[in-house]
C-alpha cells in the first residue's frame, strides 16, 4: 500500500485550539502509522488519532514524532484496536505556533494484512505453577528476545488465563499443561479447557479429559515424549494432534522424539511437530525462547496462529536467530497435501543463516532423500522425489552414524 504524504499549515491564529484533519483508510488494513514533522525551536504541535467511527485511540501531545495503531500492536498511550476502513482523523494540538505560521508534515504508512511468519515458544511457566516469573515479566523477556507469541502453559491449572493482559507486540496464547504422572500433554488456545479437576487415574480418564479439551477447541500436545524424567507412558497414540518433538536444549531425548514423530508419520499420522523451550526459571540450561516454534500465520491473533500450527505452516529452530527453512511444492508449503504419492514432485529447498559445518537433510518415509551442503551460510535447490509419503527439512551438524545433531526442524509436505 503506497504511503499517504498531507502537507498542512497551523496558522498562528489557530494557537491554543484543537481541530481534526481527516484522512482515508483502506480496506485490509492490519496496523498503520502516522509520522510528523515540522520546524521545532518556537512551536510546538501535538498529536492524536480517532479512528473513523470517531473512537479516541489516543494522544501523544509532542511527545512523541510517530505512533502506531493496530489490533496487535499500538503505541503506548494508544488502544490496540482493528483498523476499520473509512475516514480517520489526526487530532492536532496547536500549542505554540510561530508567526508565520508552522508548516506540518504527516506521513501515513499502512501495513496489509497478510500471512507472516512469527516465531514464538510455545511451552513456558509463570509464577502461577512452578516458574519463577510473572506474566508481565515473561513478556517483557520474551519482547526483548524479539519473540512474537508465547503460550502460557501452568501445570494443571488455567486460572491465569482468565486474566491475560494485553501486550502490544506480543501475542499471549492460553494453555494448560496437563500433568500426569503418565505423560504430560499441552492444551493450547482454550481458558478452560476441562470441566472440574484436571484428575485422571486410568487410559478412560485421559481419553475423557483430552476429548473433552479436543471438544472445546484446543489443541493437545504430547510433550517431550522420551524424556528421562516424565516420558509419554500412555498407550495411545491418536488422543493427541501435536507432537512436541523439542523440548528446550537440543540433547539426546529430543533426537529421540524426533525419531518417535518420524515414526508415527511413516505409520500414516499427518502429525505437526512443535517446540517450546518449558523455561521455568532463570540461572537454567533451559532458556526462553529456546526453541522456537516459527509459525507462517494470517495474522498475529492466536486463533490465526494456532491455526497455522494445527495445520503445520512451520518449522523449529533453536532461536529468533537462528536456521531458517523454506521449503515448496507446486506453489504449497510446509504442512500441504500434495496429491499421487508415487509421482515424482519438484521440491524447492532452501536454507538460511546456516552455520559453518552444518548440512541440510531432506527426510522422507523411505529415510534420507537427499543430503545437502550450503555455501557462504545459505543453499536454495530444487529437486525431485518420489515413492514417499512425506518429506521435511532436518539442518544440523553430521555426527558419527551418519545421523544429524539438529539445529532446525519443519514439517513435512505431504503426499497422498
Amino acid at each position: 500500500m503506497e504511503k499517504l504524504v498531507m502537507d498542512h499549515l497551523v496558522k498562528k491564529s489557530e494557537e491554543g485550539s484543537y481541530y481534526s484533519l481527516p484522512f482515508s483508510v483502506p480496506e485490509g488494513v492490519r496496523s498503520l502509522t502516522v509520522r510528523y514533522s515540522y520546524p521545532t525551536g518556537e512551536s510546538i504541535i501535538d498529536l492524536g488519532l480517532e479512528d473513523g467511527q470517531g473512537a479516541f485511540l489516543g494522544w501523544s501531545g509532542s511527545s512523541r514524532s510517530s505512533v502506531t495503531v493496530g489490533e496487535f500492536d499500538a503505541t503506548p498511550g494508544y488502544l490496540m484496536e482493528p483498523v476499520r476502513p473509512g475516514t480517520w482523523h489526526i487530532l492536532v494540538g496547536a500549542y505554540h505556533v510561530r508567526a508565520g505560521g508552522v508548516p506540518v508534515r504527516y506521513e501515513i504508512s499502512f501495513e496489509p494484512e497478510a500471512p507472516s511468519w512469527l516465531f514464538g515458544d510455545l511451552h513456558l511457566h509463570s509464577d502461577a505453577s512452578d516458574g519463577q516469573h510473572d506474566i508481565q515479566t515473561l513478556a517483557k523477556m520474551a519482547k526483548g528476545k524479539g519473540l512474537d507469541f508465547l503460550a502460557i502453559t501452568n501445570h494443571n491449572n488455567y486460572s491465569e488465563n482468565l486474566c491475560l493482559p494485553h501486550v502490544p507486540g506480543l501475542t499471549l496464547i492460553p494453555g494448560v499443561e496437563w500433568t500426569h504422572y503418565r505423560g504430560h500433554m499441552n492444551f493450547l488456545g482454550i481458558l478452560r479447557p476441562f470441566s472440574g479437576s484436571f484428575v485422571a487415574n486410568d487410559l478412560a480418564g485421559m481419553r475423557a479429559i483430552t476429548r473433552q479439551a479436543r471438544e472445546r477447541g484446543a489443541l493437545v500436545c504430547v510433550n517431550h515424549p522420551k524424556c528421562n524424567l516424565c516420558p509419554y507412558l500412555w498407550e495411545d497414540d491418536e488422543s493427541f494432534q501435536l507432537v512436541e518433538v523439542w523440548n528446550g536444549p537440543m540433547r539426546k531425548v529430543n533426537r529421540d522424539g524426533i525419531a518417535w514423530w518420524t515414526e508415527l508419520l511413516r505409520q500414516g499420522r499427518r502429525i505437526p511437530a512443535v517446540g517450546g523451550s518449558d523455561f521455568h526459571r532463570d540461572h537454567s540450561p533451559v532458556r526462553l525462547g529456546n526453541p522456537v516454534t516459527a509459525v507462517y500465520a494470517d495474522s498475529p491473533g492466536a486463533a490465526d496462529i494456532l491455526d497455522a500450527v494445527a495445520r503445520g505452516r512451520s518449522f523449529i529452530t533453536d532461536s529468533v536467530r537462528g536456521v531458517r527453512l523454506e521449503m515448496t511444492c507446486a506453489d504449497q508449503t510446509f504442512g500441504a497435501v500434495i496429491s499421487d504419492a508415487e509421482a515424482s514432485h519438484s521440491l524447492t529447498v532452501s536454507a538460511r543463516r546456516m552455520p559453518m559445518g552444518a548440512v541440510l537433510q531432506i527426510v522422507g518415509s523411505g529415510g534420507i532423500l537427499a543430503r545437502l551442503r550450503p555455501k557462504g551460510g545459505s543453499l536454495r535447490e530444487t529437486l525431485e522425489v518420489r515413492d514417499t509419503a512425506f518429506a521435511y527439512l532436518l539442518a544440523g551438524y553430521p555426527i558419527p552414524g551418519g545421523d544429524i545433531w539438529p539445529l532446525a526442524i519443519s514439517n513435512p509436505i505431504y503426499f497422498a
